[in-house]
């Protein structure tokens, strides 16, 4: 099988879904999804506007109102909504339902300032467990497998959104959620699971424990990873593949929105995360002006809810960037890129920007290199400096260190066009996370 881009994807799955076994939106043709679209968006605004203040503010400060949506294109005169003004809002304020509607609560870390939080009605869980479901099926999981949900459990959206989506497409659900990295294989060398929920940077993490106990990673019953709620490359998908032979696939969501299932890459294709556009529409915009980009330019990705009770969101700022594309697996629907970072991990080093997942890319290719690095911003003189210290693998000699570092140090200043320190450590000397992956810590002088 050959994807857009002409490389070459190998299959362990299986046939792809036949037709009269997705969902009917998924079959659905273009021009009857954008009138589906229409209707629910022209929805979406009045209820919002009826029901949670900010809206009404929003819209009647920004001149607009939800009648003047006659088509699609006309939700860019809508403000955006960012991060801020749910925490302008915490706890409640952006709910659009009484309290007593609201059957339960999910919020993000809150590590940069309060957490947003977000509500779901009755109705909202089954809708999110109807996309998660869709997604795994996307993904090749099937009714009657095994799935093992090593997402993080409680207010991260993750462990039950992964959660209720199995039991509903009629997996069996082994909710181990994240952590006891030992544990985690013992479990699935014992309960076989066919399909494995879980951050690509710990799944990293339990391919290392496989082999640490002796055990090829490749002799285990997985088969598939749906791997999400961090930026990955496409080097890192090449690393879990070979290393546990399972088809690594892209899953998308953010908890502000539903949470995981707002877009999934189909595994007949690997080119790119269907948006579910039924529930969730999608537009680009170029992150400083707020201006949106034609088909195909990319820019910071905004969603708008269509279906969501308890908290609607319009023209959400994700952060993320991408663009969108034609779909391919599912033609109605169109593809997201693989987020390559986020406006706010951008790193500007002496007015240039860099991404962590730049590195990553360069790092992956480099041999006798792990995937496991750590960056460090500090301040030299007065300049910005930056330290990236990444594993060696167990397998690299203390001769390979130096010139691996320099490899590194070369494809940075070559690919990005900056300078950086590269320095080369002993595995397993660098912190694992179980959950969101922080690949930066920033001990800049700010006086």
């Amino acid at each position: 099988m050959t994807t857009t881009d002409g490389t070459t994807a190998r299959r362990r799955v299986g046939s792809p879904p036949d037709a009269a076994s997705l969902d009917a939106v998924e079959r659905m043709g273009l021009d009857e999804l954008r009138a589906l679209q229409l209707e629910r968006l022209q929805g979406t605004l009045r209820y919002a506007y009826d029901n949670v203040p900010h809206y009404r503010r929003a819209f009647d400060t920004g001149g607009v109102h939800p009648d003047d949506c006659r088509e699609l294109a006309d939700l860019a005169k809508f403000p955006t909504t960012s991060k801020a003004d749910l925490r302008d809002n915490y706890p409640f304020g952006m709910f659009a339902v009484p309290q007593d509607r609201v059957r339960r609560v999910h919020a993000s870390s809150g590590t940069t300032g309060r957490p947003t939080v977000v509500g779901y009605t009755d109705r909202d869980i089954d809708t999110w467990a109807t996309v998660m479901a869709r997604s795994i099926r996307a993904a090749g999981g099937r009714p009657g497998d095994k799935l093992h949900n090593a997402y993080g459990y409680g207010l991260f959206t993750g462990g039950l959104g992964a959660h209720y989506g199995a039991e509903k497409l009629g997996c069996t659900v082994i909710p181990i959620s994240g952590g006891m990295t030992p544990r985690q294989v013992q479990l699935i060398q014992d309960f076989q699971p066919r399909v494995i929920m879980v951050t690509p940077s710990y799944m990293l993490a339990i391919i290392d424990e496989f082999e640490k106990q002796g055990i090829d990673p490749r002799s285990s019953s997985l088969r598939i990873g749906i791997f999400g709620a961090e930026p990955w490359t496409e080097q890192m998908r090449q690393e879990m593949e070979e290393r546990l032979d399972i088809e690594a696939i892209d899953i998308y969501g953010l908890s502000e929105v539903m949470g995981p299932g707002v877009a999934q890459e189909c595994v007949e294709t690997k080119d790119g995360l269907h948006v579910w556009e039924d529930h969730f529409y999608p537009e680009v915009i170029e992150p400083f002006t707020g201006e949106v980009r034609p088909a195909g330019e990319g820019g910071e990705l905004v969603l708008t809810s269509l279906t969501k009770e308890a908290m609607p969101v319009v023209r959400y700022r994700t952060r993320d960037l991408t663009r969108l594309l034609p779909g391919t697996a599912r033609p109605g629907m169109r593809r997201m890129e693989k987020v390559t970072g986020r406006t706010d991990d951008m790193i500007i080093l002496r007015g240039v920007n860099l991404f962590p997942t730049q590195i990553e890319d360069i790092v992956l290719r480099t041999q006798g290199l792990s995937p496991h690095f750590a960056m460090e911003l500090s301040t030299r003189g007065r300049m910005d400096h930056l330290t990236v210290r990444i594993e060696a693998r167990p397998d690299c000699s203390s001769e390979r260190r130096d010139p691996a570092a320099r490899e590194v140090q070369k494809g940075i200043k070559d690919g990005v066009g900056t300078s950086v320190e590269v320095l080369v450590v002993d595995p397993d000397t660098l912190p694992r996370s179980v959950g969101k992956l922080q690949r930066l810590t920033d001990d800049r002088d700010r006086a």
